[in-house]
C-alpha cells in the first residue's frame, strides 16, 4: 500500500519536509562569501552537486534570498568548502540566522584562510575547497540555483591516494563528508560499497532470474 502526497493541495512547507526527508542523503556545500561591507559569511546549503565537467562547475540552491545569495550576486565569487564529520557542530552553528553584519567565521570559532583565485576565504579547518566564480544564477519559484565555475580545487595532501590507474584522488573515508537528511538529522559516510560497472559485452545473463 502506498500513500500519495499532492504538492498542489499541501502547504509548501509541509511538502518541503517530505521532499528533504526523502531525497537523502544530500551532500553539503559549506559556502563562504564576502559582503559589500567586507564581512565574511559562511553557511551550509544541502542542495549541492556537480553541474558540468568541462568546464568544471558546481551548483548549490538557495531557498529564499539569504546572505549567501546576496553576496554572490554582489561579488560574483564564492568558495565551497567540504563539510566534514569533525566539523559537525560548527557547520550546524553556521546555519544560525545571524544578521548580515556578524561573520560566521568568528562566531563559530573558525579560521579564515586566504583563497588563491577569489576574495572569499576558505575554511582552514576544512580539508577541501572549490574556489568559484559565478557562472549564472537561475530563479526557480522561491529558490535560486547558483552555478559556479571552479577556478581552483584545494585538497589536504593527506587525503590523496593513488587509484588502480595511478590517478591521485581524495580518499572518501579520509574526507569523511557529512550529509543532510530530513528534520534535524545528519548522516556520515558509513560503509563504502564498491562495484565495477557492467560492460555490455558482459551483460547477457548477468541478471538471469531463471
Amino acid at each position: 500500500m502506498r500513500v500519495d502526497f499532492d504538492p498542489q493541495v499541501m502547504s509548501s512547507r509541509n511538502f518541503y519536509k517530505l521532499l528533504t526527508a526523502t531525497v537523502v542523503p544530500r551532500p553539503i556545500a559549506w559556502v563562504s562569501t564576502i559582503s559589500g561591507d567586507d564581512v565574511a559569511n559562511l553557511a551550509p546549503h544541502s542542495f549541492f552537486t556537480v553541474s558540468c565537467v568541462d568546464p568544471p562547475m558546481v551548483q548549490f540552491t538557495s531557498v529564499g534570498t539569504k546572505d549567501t545569495l546576496t553576496n554572490v550576486r554582489s561579488t560574483a565569487e564564492f568558495v565551497v568548502c567540504a563539510a566534514t564529520e569533525p566539523m559537525f557542530e560548527r557547520i550546524n552553528a553556521t546555519a544560525t540566522d545571524f544578521p548580515p553584519d556578524i561573520g560566521e567565521f568568528e562566531a563559530a570559532g573558525l579560521t579564515p584562510e586566504p583563497s588563491r583565485t577569489v576574495s572569499p576565504p576558505r575554511v582552514a579547518e576544512s580539508p577541501a575547497a572549490f574556489e568559484c566564480t559565478l557562472e549564472r544564477d537561475i530563479e526557480l519559484g522561491d529558490s535560486t540555483v547558483v552555478i559556479g565555475r571552479v577556478r581552483e580545487l584545494v585538497l589536504d595532501e593527506d587525503l590523496l591516494v593513488r587509484d588502480e590507474r595511478d590517478n591521485l584522488l581524495p580518499d572518501a573515508g579520509k574526507l569523511a563528508p557529512l550529509a543532510r537528511l530530513g528534520r534535524d538529522e545528519w548522516a556520515t559516510l558509513g560503509e563504502i560499497l564498491r562495484i565495477p560497472r557492467i560492460s555490455y559485452a558482459d551483460w547477457p545473463g548477468h541478471f538471469d532470474r531463471g
